[in-house]
């Protein structure tokens, strides 16, 4: 989202220039930065009402436009402001770029990825081997089989607390207690 419409920057612009309102008289008046729009001031005399339209988001700049950038700003007698709206970017981007290719070189300046690497879904491993395969459906025919008791016993359980609950307790169980 945009915090200020090109309209309300032009008209600012507008006042300073022609109603000769101050900067702080049109700060207080807007509720706006003094510094906001002193930069909208000096860019409006460096390239027109053009530079106060809104830009186009996200835009990439290749190796070759950032190198063109950073030799044209250290070989011209030109503020970096003025460098910046020659070439319709930020002051602050060429500024990084500058510094970036001073540490590190043109490295700096090539585009990397960002973000987080996605996140790679691995396959189960599959037992390829005869004797792992053979010893899987071992296990799962063992496995059945005792499933197969545990059922059965648990039949038998509730099968004699029924006939308890129905028939009492047999003389052996008497006996025991």
């Amino acid at each position: 989202m945009v915090k200020y419409n090109p309209e309300l920057k032009a008209q600012v612009v507008g006042q300073f220039l022609n109603d000769k309102m101050s900067v702080v008289e049109l700060a207080q008046k807007y509720r706006v930065p003094k510094r906001q729009i002193q930069y909208w001031i000096q860019r409006y005399r460096l390239g027109g009402i053009e530079t106060l339209k809104r830009k186009a988001n996200k835009r990439k700049f290749s190796t070759d436009f950032k190198l063109s950038v950073i030799d044209y700003y250290q070989t011209h007698d030109e503020s970096l402001a003025a460098v910046a709206t020659k070439y319709d970017i930020l002051a602050c981007q060429i500024s990084v770029w500058r510094t970036g290719f001073n540490r590190d070189g043109v490295e700096a300046l090539r585009s990397h990825q960002k973000g987080r690497p996605a996140k790679v879904k691995r396959k189960k491993k599959s037992t390829s081997s005869p004797e792992k395969q053979n010893e899987v459906e071992r296990l799962r025919a063992e496995l059945i089989q005792k499933n197969k008791e545990l059922y059965e016993t648990r039949l038998e359980n509730d099968i004699l607390k029924k006939s308890m609950a129905l028939f009492g307790p047999s003389k052996d169980d008497a006996k025991h207690k």
